[in-house]
């Protein structure tokens, strides 16, 4: 049995481009990042299917 939870945590990430183009719905992507690596907020490229296009992904949790 596991003592601890480590310093693996559930993020969110969330486009910041179709945030600013006020269409309707969202892209929202579920991930894992390293606490003890990582402590700043995670930044990434992933595609947006609504825009049709790969956008900036910000962690929001």
């Amino acid at each position: 049995m596991a003592k601890n939870k480590g310093n693996r945590i559930h993020i969110i990430l969330e486009c910041t481009e179709h945030r600013k183009s006020g269409m309707p719905g969202t892209s929202r992507y579920s991930t894992q990042k390293n606490r003890k690596n990582t402590s700043d907020r995670l930044e990434l490229k992933k595609y947006n299917p609504i825009l049709k296009k790969y956008t900036v992904h910000k962690e929001i949790k």
